[in-house]
């Protein structure tokens, strides 16, 4: 037995597929057969789509299988002209029933061979004949797949789907015209040829459907008949606006404001320990009070006397725990002369309402006598001695104010 070569491959070339199916495993097959008159040989190809297994046959073995199978026909044993007429006579038999009118009157049944990968027989009224194929490799297979399949099925397609007319409408001479114009461009540039096939939308998206259908995916693709456009640009996130960031009329870009976000946050800080405190009640001033406190140089001692004002009851239960507030014991008047040259502190500006508790005026002693005097330096003298300290209240910071000529 001859090895299935790549001649034998080009001489199947000219023949057409035949389909046969399993009947027991309902497996489709589709095979090729070649046999010359010259030399009585015979090739054989099968497939299932995926492996390739052949046969090939010289006029010695055809005439040792033909008996072998037919025995119950007389096959006797010629002298060398009429043996040649009889190898010529049944070759021609096996031929015809691989066409496409004889092979449907053959029956195609799969067997057991200790000598073949893939062995099948063929039988019908007349005769009876098996095929002892071999794999051939699956590089080889590949390569008469994509010959023999492939190839010829993307032009036929395309040809299908750019004829303006239905192909079944042509004519023989039509088609035959046709099929010729568009072999001979895809054998001029096969790399075009593919590209103007498989890129038509209607022709890939009806593959896509019919690939879905046939691999029972339930979410089936539509077939379209446009292209469409698909912008290659990445997409640009929304983008996200923290607190404080408003969209400007003048210029549509996003600017934020970092005040804004001070105050959002100082306002949610206040909402959660459940305290109006004089901070809160600045922010909610707004500009103008920020305005106003630049130009009034008496307005950071307004909110520091605001920060220092008692805390009422209500405040009591929640910063008392946290913040506690000293003890503060009463402080000794000053002497006669230190309360000459003490500078009174500038009055507080009322025009904002960040302060809504002014300082006590405090009213001026009147003038000690020099008897007073005498006796307060003894006293403090006498304390100094016996080491006690006096208890001073919060240190207050002294305003100087401008010189008087």
């Amino acid at each position: 037995m001859e090895y299935f070569s790549e001649e034998h491959s080009k001489l199947l070339l000219l023949k057409e597929w035949l389909v046969k199916v399993d009947a027991q495993t309902a497996k489709p097959y589709l095979f090729k057969f070649y046999s010359s008159s010259v030399d009585l040989t015979s090739c054989f190809m099968i497939t299932d789509t995926k492996c390739i297994w052949a046969e090939v046959l010289n006029s010695k073995q055809f005439a040792r299988r033909w008996r072998e199978c037919n025995r119950r026909i007389s096959s006797p044993l010629l002298d060398d002209d009429a043996e040649e007429a009889w190898r010529t006579r049944n070759l021609d038999l096996l031929s015809r029933a691989h066409t496409l009118g004889g092979v449907s009157d053959v029956s195609f049944e799969p067997v057991e061979s200790k000598i073949a990968d893939l062995a099948f027989e063929l039988e019908c009224d007349t005769f009876k004949w098996r095929w002892d194929t071999v794999f051939v490799g699956h590089k080889a297979s590949a390569d008469i797949l994509s010959r023999h399949l492939i190839m010829p099925l993307i032009s036929v397609n395309h040809l299908a789907f750019s004829s303006p007319n239905a192909v079944g409408d042509f004519s023989g001479d039509e088609l035959e015209k046709a099929i010729d114009k568009i072999g001979r461009t895809a054998r001029r540039t096969v790399d075009t040829h593919i590209k103007n096939a498989m890129s038509k939308p209607r022709l890939a998206t009806t593959l896509r459907r019919m690939t879905a259908v046939f691999n029972f995916i339930s979410d089936l693709p539509k077939v379209t008949i446009a292209n469409d456009v698909t912008p290659l640009q990445p997409r640009e996130p929304t983008p996200k606006l923290s607190t404080g960031t408003e969209l400007s009329r003048s210029t549509g870009s996003y600017v934020t404001d970092k005040t804004t976000g001070i105050r959002g946050d100082l306002k949610s800080e206040a909402i959660a320990l459940g305290v109006q405190s004089p901070i809160t009640a600045d922010v909610d001033m707004g500009s103008a009070t920020e305005s106003e406190s630049d130009s009034h140089p008496h307005a950071s001692m307004s909110r520091e006397s605001a920060n220092k004002r008692p805390v009422t009851e209500s405040q009591h239960g929640t910063t008392a725990a946290k913040f506690p507030v000293p003890s503060k014991a009463p402080s000794p008047a000053p002497s006669g002369p230190q309360n000459r040259n003490a500078i009174k502190p500038p009055p507080v500006s009322s025009d904002t309402d960040s302060s809504p508790i002014r300082p006590t005026k405090k009213s001026r002693p009147p003038p000690a006598s020099d008897e007073d005097s005498e006796e307060e330096r003894k006293k403090l003298a006498a304390q100094i001695k016996s080491g006690a300290t006096s208890v001073r209240g919060t240190r207050q910071p002294l305003r100087r104010g401008g010189r008087k000529f």
